[in-house]
């Protein structure tokens, strides 16, 4: 027996591989079979369906098409297996079925070849469903070998960079974005039926708005202007509320040139959603709803990221900034409400702040280095200071707080909420205070947006979720990039 004559070796390199598989195409062209003149090919099954029902098809004809992922040559029979949409399924060729002139052809085809298949459906001596082929057509040649051991790829960046190698070599990966694509229309299914209207708002900006990130800059040549990709779409989201839209939602890409990590890619998925008349307290309420639905979807009974069970159920708990401080940091930011004590507070829980740092700089610095990595399972925490919060409203009990939460899962700010700022006075006011700080990624002053405030915006919640990390945390997996199909990497130079 002859098992899988393409075995690559190692002293054979790609290029001397690929030309004589580029032999093989053009003897193939040569005798009038061109497989790139293929066009269509009509299949009946993929093999998930066969092997479902290999009891009822028994004997019956199929026709299926896919990648041949291996084979072993046994003189006059062979045994191969077709990678399809639905996984794989074995093929048995015989000559004397086949014909000796295509029994043949077919010993030159490689592993890596699209092929495809019409026979009928039988069970071996072994057990395994198979298809018994009466007709075989190669549908596509593959000039390039899959990676040595391709069975096993498991180098990261060969598997990010090339993705479409990635998902040959390792099917588990599509059933990643096969979940992606259900957590998404579970998402949009929940918020269509709760009367939100899906918007589409610009990706191309004068002015990058909506979130403090440093964004991408790029420049209209017609216009000669500088532009932006958007870093966010709440400023034009929350127009169309200006505009008498009364629940909005979109969701799509958005841009940050910030740091790359396991948690972060510069291009990344987000839903952003507005509804007037509600505050960030129904945010909350609509946040748990939402994961609600995308795990029932998904027909979740239980959910385990990196080895640590995850209790999604509402309802989640819910702490002010003050109270999460309190209960991690061991320091109550309650008892002072001038600077100085809140320095002096910060720097008896181990934190050193600028001496000029506010109340609300100093309690959040606490917050960020300390008790962030302690929020395991799902956490509300509101009230967040306002020197962080340039669109949310201030609290009517402590002006020195927002109406503003964050929710975390693992450690992980999952997402963003606020009760919307709509005194376009306030706005302005705090738009100029961000513009003053200099920093990279500070708001940038949007006249535009504070004009619509001042035809007047009816009190407002909005809310922000990361669809990447959701991704993550509902697949189990430890980076950004196992859930995003072409993650951004550096040139290989």
């Amino acid at each position: 027996m002859n098992n899988d004559n393409n075995t690559i070796q190692p002293e054979v390199s790609e290029d001397e591989l690929r030309e004589v598989r580029l032999n093989k195409l053009q003897a193939a062209k040569d005798s009038g079979c061109d497989p790139f003149e293929i066009v269509k090919f009509d299949k009946t099954h993929v093999s998930s369906e066969i092997l479902k029902k290999q009891s009822k098809l028994m004997g019956s004809a199929v026709t299926v098409a896919g990648r041949i992922v291996s084979r072993r040559l046994m003189g006059k029979a062979s045994f191969a297996h077709v990678m399809d949409g639905g996984g794989k399924i074995q093929v048995y060729l015989k000559a004397d079925v086949l014909g000796d002139a295509k029994y043949e052809e077919w010993k030159k085809y490689d592993i890596g070849d699209i092929v495809g298949v019409k026979g009928e459906v039988f069970v071996t001596k072994m057990g395994e469903t198979s298809i018994s082929a009466t007709e075989l057509t190669l549908l596509s040649k593959s000039l390039l070998p899959l990676p040595e051991k391709w069975h096993g790829l498991k180098d990261n960046d060969t598997r990010y960079r090339q993705r479409y190698v990635d998902l040959i070599a390792n099917p588990e990966v599509k059933r990643t974005f096969e979940i992606r694509s259900k957590i998404i229309k579970a998402i949009r299914a929940y918020l269509d039926k709760d009367g939100f209207v899906e918007v589409e708002t610009p990706i191309l900006s004068t002015i990058a708005g909506g979130a403090a990130a440093k964004p991408f800059v790029t420049h209209h040549n017609t216009l000669d202007l500088s532009m932006f990709l958007r870093i966010a779409p709440e400023l034009y989201l929350k127009r169309l509320i200006v505009g008498g839209f009364e629940k909005v939602y979109e969701l799509g890409k958005m841009f940050r040139n910030e740091g790359m990590s396991i948690k972060h890619n510069p291009e990344f998925s987000m839903i952003e959603l507005y509804a007037a008349y509600q505050d960030y307290n129904d945010m909350m309420d609509l946040t748990e709803n939402i994961f609600g639905a995308v795990v029932k979807a998904l027909k979740l009974k239980k959910i385990v990221y990196q080895g640590t069970e995850i209790n999604l159920k509402s309802p989640w708990e819910r702490l002010t900034m003050v109270e999460a401080v309190r209960k991690y940091a061991g320091v109550d930011f309650g008892k002072v409400s001038d600077n100085a004590g809140a320095v002096a507070l910060a720097s008896k829980a181990g934190v050193e702040v600028d001496s000029k740092s506010t109340w609300g700089q100093a309690l959040y610095e606490v917050f960020d280095r300390i008790v962030e990595a302690q929020l395991i399972q799902p956490v509300f925490i509101t009230d967040y200071p306002v020197e962080m919060s340039p669109l949310a409203k201030r609290k009517a009990s402590d002006p020195r707080l927002t109406e503003r939460f964050e929710f975390f899962i693992y450690a992980r700010e999952m997402g963003n909420a606020y009760s919307e700022l709509n005194d376009p006075v306030d706005q302005r006011q705090r738009f100029l205070e961000q513009a003053g700080t200099k920093t990279e990624d500070a708001q940038m002053t949007d006249d535009d947006f504070v004009t619509a405030l001042e035809y007047g915006m009816p009190p407002t919640g909005g809310l922000g979720i990361g669809i990447d990390r959701l991704v993550m945390l509902l697949t189990d997996s430890a980076s950004i990039r196992d859930v995003i199909l072409f993650p951004t990497m550096k040139p290989i130079k």
